[in-house]
């Protein structure tokens, strides 16, 4: 575990939140929060949990000040990666580890910015006494019932926005039968966990979250068709989101502007949660020079779409850099697909979302 005793000797007290990483007021569009519009939130996810437990490096979060550093000049918004899913937030049926959750929530205080949660009703990334558990209906309904009021409840006023029901359907546009909940309850259970997570913090916005909907298709259609039905029976739905993980093997989502656009139309906010832009790296691992120019097209064809749509108020990138993104652990033969190199080194990718929040902003 490279340097962790002096990471351990020297750094926990600002990874519990207490004090400002950074000060964040930067002007002139020198960062990326500073250059972005006032109205549009610049979020990045926090790395930990997950598939960093079995990477070869203490929790990045915790141990990695110059990450921390960076994390809270760059952005005003923060997702937990990891530390708010089932498995993680709730690895016993009666126990809830909060711990690493709440470092989060209050170094986002600390340093000015707001908190995505991530998430409530997944079909993966759940704990075995769930997964492997005999429930009725009845038990299945009260154990989702309890874990929302409880993670919900126990942010409440805290969180920005939270990601209630994620990757639901499947490229057929039909619900994921992987998930449990859905699986065992029908599809009404969407409703209720909406239901339920504003009854437990009615100030947060709640959003549809899911990848492959950046063109139009069978999954976006049915996105839409349950908007609309969730909202004509006055569920508390606020949102809809686009991950937008991306690989350089397929062209730019050049359509997601409309997609987008088609939601806020239904009067609900949109958001990019979780970009990254992968690509197929040269026998060296170092990207060309003509790769990161591509990669960075990719970016600003992502942000331009939030930007042309009103009511797109979050723009959050899946990790920052290279150091600790989840693309080499689940896709070994691509890479290189966050906005900085293992050292916080700038690439070109950054520059142009700089550039084109600042355009943004005039």
């Amino acid at each position: 575990m490279r340097k962790a005793l002096v990471a351990f000797l020297t750094l926990p007290l600002l990874a519990l939140g207490a004090q400002p990483a950074v000060a964040h007021g930067h002007g002139h569009g020198k960062t990326l929060r500073a250059a972005a519009p006032r109205d549009l939130r610049i979020g990045s996810a926090v790395a930990g949990g997950g598939h960093h437990v079995d990477q070869p490096y203490p929790d990045p979060f915790t141990y990695d000040r110059p990450y921390r550093k960076v994390l809270a000049r760059e952005f005003n918004s923060v997702s937990p990666e990891n530390q708010m899913k089932w498995e993680f937030i709730h690895p016993e049926r009666n126990r809830y580890n909060f711990g690493p959750a709440d470092a989060i929530v209050r170094f986002a205080r600390a340093n000015g910015q707001v908190v995505r949660g991530h998430t409530l009703l997944w079909h993966s990334q759940n704990p075995a006494w769930l997964n492997e558990g005999t429930f009725t209906k009845a038990e299945l309904r009260s154990i989702l019932k309890s874990h929302i009021f409880t993670v919900v409840g126990h942010y409440r006023g805290q969180i920005q926005q939270w990601d209630v029901a994620n990757e639901i359907f499947n490229e057929n546009g039909e619900y994921r039968q992987e998930n449990i909940f859905i699986a065992e309850l029908g599809p009404g259970i969407v409703a209720d966990a909406f239901r339920w997570a504003h009854q437990a913090d009615p100030k947060a916005q709640l959003f549809l979250n899911d990848y492959g909907v950046e063109w139009p298709g069978v999954k976006v259609d049915a996105y839409e068709s349950l908007a609309k039905q969730l909202l004509a029976q006055r569920v508390p739905l606020h949102g809809f989101a686009s991950q937008a993980h991306l690989s350089m093997r397929y062209g730019a989502p050049d359509q997601l502007a409309g997609v987008l656009q088609r939601f806020d139309d239904l009067g609900l906010h949109t958001a990019i949660t979780e970009l990254d832009v992968r690509m197929d790296l040269p026998a060296s691992g170092v990207p060309t020079a003509e790769q990161l120019t591509t990669q960075a097209s990719y970016y600003k064809t992502v942000l331009d779409a939030c930007l042309a749509v009103d009511g797109c108020n979050s723009f959050t990138i899946w990790g920052f850099t290279d150091k600790y993104s989840w693309v080499p652990v689940f896709f070994p033969s691509e890479g290189a697909a966050t906005i900085m190199w293992d050292d916080f080194a700038k690439k070109p990718a950054y520059y142009t979302l700089r550039d084109t929040l600042r355009a943004a902003r005039r």
